[in-house]
């Protein structure tokens, strides 16, 4: 499409949605329908088509750091920048509400950036103001309330659309691949604005989505008696407001001209399929990929290094760290909420921690803290173990040796609660220790930083998300539901053992251990138990933290597991069959 016509059709479009009078949602939804029924008479080549979409492609997603969906985008972006050839990293641009100091450890510097205001979502789509009149309060179908929120909402959306359409037409670009914007509604101005300017400037979309609003949410009238509130039910919360409800189904995702649709399971793309009437042509899904620095090779002075680099990111330049007294950190938690600084946590003042003694228990939960990852449970795990004979013994027999449990992302700001169940879990497990015990495990937070300034001054490098894995002596993911599983395949490409629950959907977590494939490409994990922990269960525990050595087969097995199933090539592979199913998707195949 020629740059002239591609400017009439940014500027027809922002005329038809900048005049628009919206008093209710059913206006909004009309315009959608109408800029959905425009064709455009255009047919391309497959050559055609692919120099167009080369050309330049941006992801679009809230905010970038250092979480799962950020790490995702960048495996996704290496990928395409490997089909692109040597010019790869300049046609690929990343749209976002905000870019973390944290995500610079995820995206590569050249790659471009540009910022949109009111894009951010939840909480800190304008400090949540929209999502709470949205999913929290009362807004009856025909209400002022109703009314108002809908007209807000389509203004944004034009605002958005607008800096949008016109980057897009700058830089151009013809292919956009948002992420979770049109699975999960953290701002329904987001969604509407990336569905205004892809069907009204013609587009290409590949719809990336990680997890679906209705996984863990369900109207409360469909729940089962005795059945727990889900995490998302507030999805749902003004469901009798037809018109709402209508328009977010339709978003969530959309189905548009130019669009496919690619989940990260099976039971997303059935859901799509066989509830929401999306065709074969325009579902599928996406693995994720491992860099080959996850693959390679490290040394017992490799894990010193990378351990005394996160000890000067915990203690804020230090090479020992002195830990706060856990009850004067959950004093202070709003306040630490709003900064959230690096910070090790201990049983009273005056103790301290060597991260790189060779007798430290080092384990890690990389994930963020939020009440489905369930970081409880490593701490029950740990009490656990101090009240097993075997590890107590060997605990006690060596006063040198500590133990430090790291959660290395942040904790979303509404998710603050879930954050004190977890301090409040560490001050019962040590409160009825004696000194010579409870003096010698701590709760650290890293909160997503792999740098500080003081890595320049003593010549350290940059932590890369393979060194924080390294540190580990176990990886613990007790999660009870995951749209992927990631810390899996990492900790095994990293050849660190792995402590998991089998966590719902169940048939995600076969598909990321791989229990339907040959052995040899099949995961191998040391399973949390739901409840009580059996005293075979804390044998092996306590045999693959204290004697690492012994199970270096299954760490090497399960480094060759990832290698064959999850390598770079893969996802390149995976990215050229997607452009292939997008151009037959719209144009046909191929004569």
């Amino acid at each position: 499409m020629a740059n002239r016509d591609r400017q009439t059709r940014y500027m027809k479009l922002m005329k038809t949605i900048g005049s628009a009078m919206i008093t209710e949602w059913a206006d909004i939804h009309a315009i959608l329908s109408a800029l959905q029924q425009e064709k455009d008479p255009e047919s391309l080549s497959w050559e055609q088509f692919r120099g167009q979409v080369t050309a330049g492609i941006a992801f679009i997603t809230f905010d970038y750091g250092i979480d799962g969906v950020s790490i995702e985008i960048a495996k996704y972006a290496s990928a395409l920048e490997a089909i692109l050839g040597p010019e790869g990293a300049s046609r690929l641009h990343f749209i976002g509400g905000d870019f973390y100091a944290q995500a610079e450890a995820v995206l590569k510097p050249n790659w471009k950036r540009f910022r949109i205001n009111g894009m951010n979502g939840w909480s800190k789509w304008n400090d949540g103001t929209w999502f709470s009149g949205l999913f929290y309060e009362d807004m009856p179908a025909g209400s002022n309330a109703s009314s108002y929120l809908a007209e807000q909402i389509h203004l944004q959306a034009v605002e958005i659309a607008r800096t949008l359409g016109l980057y897009v037409l700058e830089n151009d670009i013809h292919l956009l691949i948002p992420v979770n914007i049109h699975s999960n509604p953290g701002n329904i101005a987001l969604a509407l604005a990336t569905a205004f300017v892809t069907e009204g400037m013609g587009l290409y979309v590949i719809n990336s989505n990680h997890d679906f609003y209705w996984e863990g949410g369900k109207p409360a009238g469909e729940r089962k008696p005795g059945e727990a509130p889900g995490v998302r039910d507030h999805f749902f919360f003004n469901m009798s407001n037809a018109p709402f409800f209508e328009l977010l189904q339709a978003l969530y995702p959309w189905k548009g001209q130019r669009w496919i649709q690619v989940n990260i399971n099976h039971p997303q793309s059935s859901a799509l399929l066989e509830k929401h009437q999306f065709d074969a042509d325009e579902v599928f899904e996406l693995s994720t990929s491992i860099s080959n620095t996850f693959l390679e090779s490290y040394s017992s002075e490799d894990v010193r290094s990378t351990r005394l680099r996160m000890g000067h990111i915990l203690s804020n330049g230090s090479a020992l760290l002195r830990p706060t007294p856990v009850a004067e950190h959950l004093a202070d938690l709003g306040a630490w909420m709003h900064h959230q600084e690096p910070c090790v946590l201990g049983a009273r003042g005056g103790l301290c921690l060597d991260p790189v003694s060779p007798t430290l228990i080092y384990l890690l939960q990389p994930t963020r803290v939020i009440a489905r990852k369930r970081i409880e449970k490593d701490i029950y795990l740990l009490s656990a173990l101090l009240k097993h004979k075997p590890f107590r013994k060997a605990f006690d027999s060596n006063p040198d040796r500590q133990i430090l449990l790291q959660v290395t992302g942040p904790t979303p700001i509404e998710h603050q609660a879930d954050l004190e169940v977890v301090l409040h879990a560490f001050l019962s497990m040590i409160d009825p220790l004696p000194n010579a015990v409870s003096d010698r495990i701590f709760l650290a937070f890293s909160v997503g930083n792999e740098h500080h300034p003081c890595f320049q001054k003593m010549g350290f490098k940059r932590l890369r998300i393979e060194d924080i894995y390294r540190m580990a002596t176990a990886v613990v993911f007790p999660s009870e539901t995951e749209g992927r599983g990631l810390p899996i395949i990492e900790a095994s490409a990293s050849r660190i053992p792995l402590i998991c629950s089998r966590y719902q959907p169940e048939e995600v977590f076969a598909g990321v251990v791989g229990d339907h494939l040959p052995e040899e490409l099949q995961i191998r994990y040391t399973l949390f138990p739901e409840g009580d922990f059996p005293p075979a269960f804390l044998d092996e525990v306590t045999q693959l933290l204290l004697h690492p050595d012994q199970i270096q087969e299954r760490l090497d097995h399960n480094q060759q597991a990832v290698r064959e199933r999850y390598s770079a090539a893969v996802m390149k592979t995976s990215f050229e069959n997607l452009l292939h199913r997008l151009y037959e998707k719209v144009y046909g195949k191929p004569s």
